[in-house]
């Protein structure tokens, strides 16, 4: 058993979120098998990718590969019950914290009007020396600040027309395989679906050369800790970031 501390049951009580993340594929490391148990809930969950991975297989242009990589996300966002998927197209590999970062997700929460924002871990590393990478930091940070610019109508109040309206309505940003995590989510039924969700990146996976790499096994050895501390068999773990006054 492992030694580090339990961790809360993930909240269930909301209806939608959006899931805002630097690269098709990202999602599908562990957080996938979660979306697929909230979607057989019945709850909405959109895809946001900042950028489309043109820059994340060296043997194929971006020209070619960033049409192929969001067609890639697009169907492992199907197997997981995900039929909203959004590209912003935004470059891959040097996206940079700040407004026009912020602007550019603001505007797809205040348009989508989630219950809860996800992404994935921003922190500067996975844990111990494995660094993080750069586009992960940036849209992290930008996030948790795009949801609350989002409910400001003074913040890129130019954004405000044809019918679009503030949304203040962001009760957390949850970003998953977190090296800091402080909570979980059971994906013991869902577990396969994520499994099948991380195979439909197929150029992706092959162009990575990782020889003998096994998808199912990969995903256990991330899901299978977090199983241990919510008492489960695999459990997707998530930081969260609560947003409401004095938390």
């Amino acid at each position: 058993m492992s030694d580090a501390p339990r961790l809360d049951a993930l909240p269930e009580d909301w209806q939608s979120a959006l899931f805002v993340v630097a690269h098709p594929d990202d999602i599908e490391y562990g957080a996938a098998a979660a979306v697929a148990r909230w979607t057989g809930q019945g709850k909405r969950i959109v895809y946001c990718m900042v950028t489309s991975g043109e820059a994340g297989i060296d043997g194929i242009h971006p020209d070619e590969c960033g049409p192929l990589r969001e067609a890639e996300e697009i169907a492992s966002a199907r197997v997981v019950g995900v039929g909203e998927v959004e590209f912003l197209r935004l470059p891959d590999g040097v996206l940079e914290y700040g407004t026009a970062l912020r602007a550019s997700i603001a505007e797809v929460v205040r348009r989508h009007r989630p219950d809860i924002a996800m992404t994935i871990n921003f922190r500067d590393t996975f844990g111990g020396t494995s660094l993080n990478q750069a586009d992960h930091i940036a849209v992290g940070k930008a996030l948790l600040d795009a949801v609350r610019d989002a409910g400001n109508r003074w913040v890129f109040p130019e954004q405000l027309v044809d019918g679009l309206e503030p949304w203040g309505g962001v009760g957390g940003v949850w970003a998953a395989n977190s090296p800091t995590p402080t909570h979980a989510v059971d994906v013991t039924d869902t577990f396969a679906a994520g499994v099948d969700s991380l195979k439909e990146h197929r150029a992706y996976i092959e162009g990575l050369g990782w020889e003998g790499w096994d998808p199912e096994e990969f995903l256990e050895g991330i899901l299978r800790g977090g199983g241990q501390r919510l008492g489960v068999t695999f459990a997707a773990t998530f930081e969260v970031f609560p947003l409401g006054w004095g938390d």
